[in-house]
């Protein structure tokens, strides 16, 4: 809503509702429940036919306000913008149109051919804000990365988490800036050429502060999800809850100049209507990305292993749900076994030779087969020429696959330089669309641990104790870092001056040049998963077919000299030209890109 409009909200199950308006004095402590001795007048508002309750003031920016339902404390606006004191003070209006642009003529990036590059906006810079995050643009640039993917920055208590215990969706969090700093954010990308992609949450709201449940029937009992009660998106009074659902995200994209949108766990919005909320979503951002002239996203984190996540929605008929991609774990999960040999767990399966076949023809190790973690059957196979390899986003490391380690470790904490060189070779040369975890491309040295700060002290209690807990039954004992420490929160920051430090920067090196051949030899970016498999020759080394190039990698951990790789090259020469030698480190480690013959005369 903009200011000269009235306040409005949706309450379909009140007897009464009243807006609550505050003085320009008011304080600002974000650290738990207020008195809201702040408010200064109510005023009654007027019920609607459709539960939606309008006021006769209308919003001024820069007021703070609040619901008060059937006489209770004064509670945020679900759709607020800002909140300044956190999820328990009052929300303050925020008129969109009052953000300044300079990005008329972009257009956005398509996901084809896309790099992407994941950050936590906290612990990407020291200062932990949006507006530092701008200065490091440039270096995402010179990366050659087209796209930046923020976890999720809606409001939570506290000051410091991950983001996923978001309970005011529609508001950016105060600590790393608020609304206005992420509209710099995004315009300063633009400028430079880079897209900007939103991780966004709507499976769940966080433990601590959440008020929908106050205002209507926004969850329901018939479906449950690993975090508690599901979002009522089937139930009666759904259609509004959609709506909350869909008009979030569209706002994302129209009001922010959002690019994407990576939505959490898309498998735990349980949804038995005929038209699914993502089908939903997916055709009103076809037509908002046609209305602006634009590219809009949507991306999706699914552990179903359904290709019809990517496949369009058929209107009156039975179709997919139209995500433009989605995560594919089970590359990740191959490329992880490969590097470290861990086999715990959900990598179990993936210590398989057929598992290669995710590094080039299928994003799906598991598409109708059993896993043994599961103990079911599990996954869909993908039918290559409707879901060609763009479709799915791949990585060695995310903030999951790190964070949720027991100490935060980084594959530059499990593997040599060497492998991680070679993992990035797979990754970058492969036919998915690669997203980078921040710091990755330097091998940063800084772990990524899970953090929160949650103000109820009993949950937070909760939560140390938790996670103590689950990882001393895995056998890591006391050295868990505790999550409500502000030390594992600082921890984790990266540390930008190990750039000039020569371990680190030949990593980047590295990465810049595989990027920069993935974008010029067509080759190794090609989405087409009709080729060949990934195989394992005789000698042990990995060789990755791409068209008519072939990367090849040394995993066998025994030493590959400068006089058996130019034997390996030697017997390419007959079949391929511009062959590179691109890295050897450890004495260990090669890898190579060749180029047929026939390619490298159409580059001319």
């Amino acid at each position: 809503m903009s200011a000269g409009e009235p306040y409005r909200v949706w309450a379909p199950t009140a007897e009464r509702v009243e807006l609550a308006l505050a003085d320009d004095e008011s304080p600002t402590t974000g650290a738990g429940p207020t008195d809201f001795a702040d408010v200064e007048t109510t005023e009654p508002m007027t019920r609607g036919e459709d539960g939606w309750w309008t006021s006769s003031t209308l919003r001024t920016p820069g007021c703070r306000y609040g619901f008060v339902v059937d006489g209770g404390a004064p509670l945020p606006d679900p759709r607020s913008l800002r909140q300044p004191d956190g999820p328990f003070g009052l929300s303050e209006v925020v008129d969109p149109a009052d953000f300044v642009w300079t990005d008329d003529d972009w257009a956005g990036v398509p996901l084809r051919g896309a790099v992407i590059y994941e950050l936590h906006v906290g612990t990407f810079t020291d200062e932990g804000t949006l507006d530092a995050a701008i200065h490091r643009l440039d270096h995402l640039v010179d990366l050659g990365v087209t796209m930046v993917e923020l976890m999720p920055v809606a409001t939570y208590p506290g000051r410091r988490g991950w983001g996923y215990d978001g309970v005011n969706i529609w508001a950016v969090h105060p600590a790393i800036g608020g609304p206005y700093a992420l509209a710099r954010f995004v315009d300063a990308a633009h400028a430079k050429g880079l897209a900007v992609c939103l991780d966004v949450v709507h499976n769940h709201m966080g433990p601590s502060g959440n008020t929908l449940i106050d205002y209507g029937p926004y969850f329901t009992d018939a479906h449950t999800t690993p975090w508690g009660p599901a979002l009522n998106l089937d139930g009666p009074g759904a259609d509004e809850v959609r709506r909350y659902v869909v008009d979030h995200a569209l706002m994302w994209l129209r009001d922010y100049h959002v690019d994407a949108l990576r939505l959490d766990a898309v498998h735990a919005l349980v949804d038995d209507s005929a038209v699914h909320v993502l089908e939903q979503m997916a055709l009103e951002t076809g037509a908002l990305a046609d209305e602006l002239g634009r590219e809009l996203l949507l991306i999706a984190e699914s552990d179903r292993n359904d290709p019809a996540t990517v496949l369009p929605p058929v209107v009156g008929g039975a179709g997919g749900f139209g995500m433009d991609g989605q995560w594919a774990d089970d590359v990740h999960h191959t490329l992880h076994v490969l590097l470290t040999g861990e086999t715990q767990g959900y990598y179990a399966d993936f210590d398989d030779p057929a598992a290669l076949a995710t590094l080039s023809s299928t994003p799906f190790f598991h598409a109708g087969t059993y896993s043994t973690f599961r103990g079911r059957v599990h996954g869909r196979p993908v039918v290559p020429e409707l879901t060609p390899g763009w479709h799915f986003v791949a990585s060695l490391q995310t903030h999951d696959q790190v964070g949720n380690r027991a100490r935060g470790d980084r594959l530059s904490h499990l593997v040599s330089p060497g492998r991680l060189a070679c993992g990035a070779a797979l990754l970058l040369c492969g036919p998915w669309t690669p997203m980078l975890f921040m710091g990755e491309e330097w091998g940063a040295s800084t772990r990524w641990a899970y953090f929160t700060d949650h103000v109820d002290a009993e949950l937070a209690a909760a939560v140390s104790r938790g996670r103590a807990r689950e990882f001393a039954e895995h056998g890591w004992g006391d050295g868990v870092p505790d999550p409500q420490d502000e030390a594992t929160f600082t921890d984790s920051v990266l540390r930008w001056d190990e750039l000039t430090r020569p371990d680190h920067a030949r990593l980047l090196d590295w990465y810049r040049e595989l990027i920069r051949l993935r974008r010029e030899v067509p080759d190794l970016g090609d989405p087409d998963l009709t080729g060949p498999p990934a195989r394992r020759e005789d000698s042990g080394l990995l060789v990755l077919p791409r068209g008519r190039c072939e990367v090849v990698v040394n995993l066998t951990g025994a030493p590959v000299t400068r006089a058996m790789s130019g034997e390996l090259l030697a017997a390419w020469g007959a079949e391929h030209s511009d062959v590179r030698l691109t890295l050897e480190a450890d004495g260990c480690a090669v890898v190579a890109v060749g180029i047929s013959r026939d390619a490298a005369a159409e580059r001319g």
